[in-house]
């Protein structure tokens, strides 16, 4: 019962009433509802979804475990001559400046390199008995790492001169600086994280694909978030997600390695990433290659 005017009526005569406005109500609740997230609009729908699937430009795909993977093919936008002798283990770009380490024994050096001729501006040699690799520039200091001698060497931005070295109890492959802390691989799934000041390792990355452990990590280079790492041995690039230590991408470069099939002189494997921050650009080139490449990374 209810009452109105001082009168008591029944609920039927004020349901026949109020039916059309009951009708118009649940019709408008229901053009703003969507079935999968309930009271919603469908305007605000893509609030829910994960922000990485949302903006990504990129479409990923799913490997077998069901992680989201992007894989990317280079564009080539421009070449540059590359010193063919130089077996480049570690590549960086500095303001503006490519930076080079490369390996051998008893030929191993680091280099000031002019990009747009190939031509070595400066070069120290380091002593025969150490094999360099990756190299990494903090501040005013470029950090050298070395294979199998467990050594670091820290010298001078702007003259070479060695300032300091330093330790560590693995090979060392690669290396790079996300701002904050270094990285380094040691050619296996494992990229152990430095301390910038003192070198002293504060934490370990496993690497992981399709929940698998990703081995013969090489050259590193940190890129808007992620690093992106040269596999010994194939022509392809991983990114990864620099926390997780998962694999969330892949750069194919088969077909510009191709190129170098006919080339007279014996190349040896892609290795060299080095990105201009400042202009987002991306380099890369190989051990003994006569090109550097700038490339842009799109998905095929």
């Amino acid at each position: 019962m209810i009452y109105y005017n001082g009168q008591m009526q029944t609920c039927k005569t004020y349901t026949v009433l109020l039916l059309p406005l009951i009708i118009l109500l649940l019709s408008l609740s229901l053009a703003g509802c969507d079935p999968a997230v309930g009271y919603v609009s469908t305007t605000k729908r893509s609030t829910l979804l994960s922000p990485t699937l949302y903006v990504s430009t990129q479409t990923p795909t799913a490997s077998p475990t069901g992680e989201a993977i992007t894989n990317f093919s280079p564009v080539i936008v421009k070449e540059y001559p590359h010193d063919s002798s130089a077996f480049t283990q570690g590549l960086v770009i500095h303001e503006n400046i490519l930076y080079e380490s490369t390996g051998l024994y008893g030929n191993s050096s680091i280099r000031k390199v002019n990009i747009n001729t190939g031509g070595i501006e400066k070069i120290r040699y380091l002593p025969e008995q150490y094999f360099a690799e990756g190299i990494a520039i903090v501040n005013d200091r470029i950090i050298q790492i070395t294979w199998k001698s467990g050594v670091g060497f820290v010298y001078n931005l702007e003259t070479f001169e060695l300032i300091n070295t330093f330790e560590y109890q693995h090979e060392g492959w690669g290396l790079t600086y996300d701002g904050d802390l270094l990285y380094m691989s040691d050619g296996t799934e494992k990229i152990h994280v430095l301390n910038p000041m003192d070198y002293s390792e504060v934490d370990v990355i496993e690497v992981r694909y399709n929940n698998e452990p990703l081995q013969l990590i090489n050259e590193l280079e940190y890129i808007d978030g992620s690093i992106y790492a040269n596999i010994w041995k194939t022509s392809e690039i991983a990114i990864i997600h620099p926390m997780s230590g998962r694999v969330t991408g892949w750069i194919n470069l088969e077909d510009l390695v191709e190129r170098f099939h006919e080339y007279p002189r014996h190349i040896d494997v892609l290795n060299g990433i080095a990105y201009n921050a400042d202009k987002g650009k991306i380099y890369i080139t190989g051990k003994l290659w006569p090109k550097l490449f700038e490339i842009q990374i799109i998905q095929p």
